[in-house]
């Protein structure tokens, strides 16, 4: 047995030890959660200034959804290429979207022959009268290059910085190299202006082409972005067989796949740990067995007022809620809740309450959900 296989033996041990003291802590969740409307392959959401949400249906729908039930169509929105993890994805608002009006979208694209590739558009969106909407203006912004074959791992989340620049994460595809070829934007971090010009002190902007976009680099299914409150990004992703992850997004870092990683690949073939190249920056959080995360944001609300400034990334194999507490540069996992459900986006409410959104495969799921304290909910 190979000194990887038993360290993995090892790790699988404790993981399932720390996901059984999780499931202790969760039981029950310190939450209610109430069904409020039901969706059709829901992706993502985010909260519109007057407390409707905007949320995407991965085959291309854009609806718009009021916090009592009730859904309208938005009209405009792209075609996308609906298939395997492809489809609509990431909505989000210019910060200053009360001035502008601006939206943000990710979805999955058509390219030539079997080819396709994640793009991000902006457009501008009007409310009607009547309960729905319209986009206008919609231009794409930004897109994975070079589209190739695959129907995975597009990643493409979404994120503000605090200053303003546009964060887009970037997924490998599955095709493992171009996470670490600085010809592709593929596996990589990706940092914009806000109408997709290049910000001249991105680290790689002296390279040109495509590596003038990227901010990391060596990742390979970033399925989660987010800020905290010192304006430190933070990402969550897909690792293979194993090594899920949490990290600490820095300027210029090499986060080390396919080269590295804390999980080996699914035919079984090893990929060295980590801590065999420090000069990869190395997970702040490494899950095995994985918990598929899918979402993730840092919560500032008041109803959890205990969980102010930590984690929440939504799982989907591990059909869970998993909050994760920081310490500067460091962090750990501090409760898993039981959804019942893949989780597929979690939100922070105008109040401060938390949503989530289910995942539906096989006909299950799909629902969105509001989180609210229990009148006993403590950390």
């Amino acid at each position: 047995m190979t000194a990887k296989r038993t360290r993995l033996i090892l790790l699988l041990g404790a993981a399932l030890g720390a996901s059984a003291c999780a499931a202790q802590t969760a039981a029950p969740a310190p939450f209610d959660t109430k069904p409020v409307a039901k969706l059709s392959e829901p992706w993502a959401m985010t909260f519109l200034p007057d407390g409707r949400l905007l949320v995407t249906e991965k085959k291309g729908k854009l609806k718009l959804v009021t916090q009592d039930g009730r859904i309208s169509d938005v009209s405009g929105a792209p075609a996308v290429d609906y298939g395997g993890q492809g489809g609509f994805g990431d909505v989000v608002l210019h910060p200053k979207f009360a001035d502008n009006g601006w939206i943000y979208l990710s979805y999955a694209e058509s390219g030539d022959g079997d080819k396709r590739g994640a793009a991000v558009a902006r457009a501008k969106l009007s409310l009607d009268d009547k309960g729905g909407g319209a986009l206008s203006e919609l231009a794409v912004i930004w897109r994975q290059e070079p589209k190739i074959s695959g129907r995975g791992h597009y990643g493409h989340r979404i994120a503000f910085a605090p200053d303003g620049h546009l964060f887009i994460s970037s997924g490998e595809r599955q095709h493992f190299d171009p996470a670490q070829d600085m010809k592709s934007n593929l596996g990589k971090i990706v940092r914009l202006n806000d109408d997709g010009s290049l910000p001249k002190d991105n680290p790689f902007a002296d390279q040109g082409g495509v590596a003038a976009q990227v901010w990391s680099l060596g990742h390979r299914n970033p399925l989660g972005l987010a800020f905290d409150g010192a304006g430190k990004l933070w990402n969550v992703e897909m690792g293979p067989k194993g090594g899920d992850e949490l990290n600490l997004v820095v300027r210029g870092d090499n986060y080390g796949y396919p080269v590295v990683s804390n999980g080996d690949h699914y035919d079984g073939k090893e990929i060295p740990d980590h801590s065999t190249r420090p000069e990869f920056h190395a997970p702040a959080v490494s899950w095995t067995p994985v918990i598929s995360p899918s979402s993730f944001i840092i919560y500032t609300g008041k109803p959890f007022a205990d969980w102010n400034g930590d984690g929440f990334i939504g799982g989907l194999s591990s059909k869970a809620l998993v909050r994760v507490e920081f310490s500067g540069d460091s962090a750990k996992e501090a409760a898993r809740y039981d959804m019942g459900e893949r989780i597929r986006e979690v939100e922070q409410g105008p109040d401060g309450n938390l949503w989530l959104l289910e995942d539906q495969m096989n006909g299950s799921g799909g629902r969105l959900l509001l989180l609210t304290p229990k009148a006993a909910a403590a950390k």
